[in-house]
């Protein structure tokens, strides 16, 4: 018998795929056509970018974001180990904190901050300080607290979500060899909850960098703030808004490529000895000493 012909290669066509890009392609070209054709002084926006209360706006900017970050990330972790208390008044607490702070708009806090004298002319504090609210609450500390606080309520949440991922069996090991709860905590539950927490952490610190466009509201000298100032001289509204852009394209860009490498970091500890081993012996039952 002969031997049959091989049947023929046909390779398959993806037509949808064509059809997609083809329209994308379309689509940046008539915007790019737009944008051309938009009364815009495209010459002009460079010099924008390097005005000196550019510049201002953009230090207030990453300062306050990088502050409110870090009081945020200090508060969610005891607000998160409180939630995870065995105290009911420490839970309820922080079930409350979390419910205030994470339900009220950011913009309402940093304006009830920033109008406390309204309501509390001095701040009064044994031993400790005696002023004028409205010298100790400037706008810039008013912004702060509303961001730091807000964000502290999410940070709470996202850190009990990473606690939570942690089997508890690796608790449970670290009590058998004596370990105290707070070295527990410190050297095996939150390296491991790390892996959950940075993702969802690096996310909102982007948001925090942007966010803090609503310090503007009360006369914080950020960004958007630097912008409007340039603008109300010159009239350019859109070229000086098209600076702060940049700007504020630069500064997600080197936040996202630190989240990048932080999370590759973190995940290196999966691959690691430490880790085979532990994985080798995951299956081994713990032998617990029988009391006499």
């Amino acid at each position: 018998m002969a031997a049959p012909e091989p049947l023929p290669i046909v390779r398959l066509r993806h037509w949808g795929r064509w059809v997609a890009a083809a329209v994308i392609v379309a689509l940046l070209v008539l915007l790019g056509i737009a944008l051309g054709n938009a009364q815009i002084a495209w010459d002009q926006v460079p010099d924008f970018v390097f005005y000196k209360v550019m510049a201002t706006g953009l230090l207030n900017t990453v300062v306050l974001a990088v502050l409110s970050q870090a009081v945020a990330i200090v508060l969610g972790i005891v607000i998160a180990l409180l939630r995870r208390s065995a105290n009911p008044v420490a839970r309820w607490f922080a079930a409350g904190y979390i419910w205030i702070f994470r339900g009220l708009p950011v913009l309402l806090q940093i304006l009830l901050w920033y109008n406390l004298a309204l309501v509390f002319p001095v701040i009064d504090i044994p031993f400790l300080v005696h002023e004028q609210t409205n010298v100790l609450i400037s706008a810039f500390t008013a912004a702060f607290l509303g961001l730091a606080l807000n964000e502290s309520a999410y940070m709470a949440e996202i850190v009990r979500a990473g606690l939570n991922s942690v089997d508890s069996g690796q608790t449970e090991a670290a009590k058998s060899i004596g370990m105290t709860p707070a070295a527990t905590l410190r050297r095996v539950v939150l390296p491991q909850a790390m892996r959950v927490i940075i993702p969802p952490t690096g996310n909102d610190f982007i948001n925090m960098l942007k966010g803090t466009s609503m310090a503007s509201v009360i006369g914080v000298t950020e960004l958007i703030h630097a912008a409007n100032n340039i603008s109300s001289n010159n009239l350019l509204v859109m070229e000086t808004l098209l600076a702060a852009a940049v700007w504020y394209m630069v500064v997600v860009t080197v936040a996202g490529v630190g989240q990048h490498y932080l999370e590759r970091a973190f995940g290196q500890a999966d691959r690691g000895p430490l880790a085979r081993a532990g994985k080798a012996l995951r299956g081994v039952p713990l032998v617990r000493s029988a009391r006499v």
